[in-house]
C-alpha cells in the first residue's frame, strides 16, 4: 500500500495509483477512490476548500466521460469510482477552476 500518512483516512485503501485523462492531460490517482477524492489528490487544497456536497446532493462536481463504448457519459464525481484509463472529457466550472484546467497545457502526471 502506498504510505500518505498526512491524508490517512481521506482515501479508501489504496495499493496504486492508475492514470487517467482529464480534459486533454494525464493524471496518476489513486485506484479504488470516488473520482471527486482523485480530483482532490491532485489539488488538495482547492478541492478541499471548493463548494461540494460530496454526497450527490448538488451538480458542481458534474463531469462528462467516454463510456466504454465511446459514448459521452455525464456523472458526478462524488458517485464515480475511477478506473484506469478513464478519459473525462468535461467538467464543470467548479472543477474547471479547483483543476485549472484550461488555462494552460500541462500534464499532470
Amino acid at each position: 500500500m502506498i504510505n500518505y500518512p498526512l491524508r490517512e483516512g481521506l482515501f479508501e485503501r489504496f495499493t496504486r495509483l492508475v492514470e487517467i485523462e482529464i480534459c486533454s492531460s494525464r493524471a496518476m490517482v489513486p485506484e479504488n477512490n470516488k473520482l471527486l477524492r482523485c480530483f482532490q489528490y491532485i489539488e488538495m487544497d482547492a478541492v478541499s476548500l471548493g463548494d461540494y456536497c460530496w454526497n450527490g446532493d448538488c451538480s458542481n462536481c458534474l463531469i462528462w466521460y467516454e463510456a466504454g463504448n465511446g459514448e459521452i457519459r455525464s456523472a458526478l464525481a462524488c458517485r464515480l469510482y475511477v478506473r484506469p484509463g478513464m478519459i473525462i472529457t468535461g467538467l464543470s466550472p467548479s472543477l474547471k477552476d479547483d483543476l485549472a484546467v484550461g488555462e494552460a497545457p500541462t500534464t499532470l502526471v
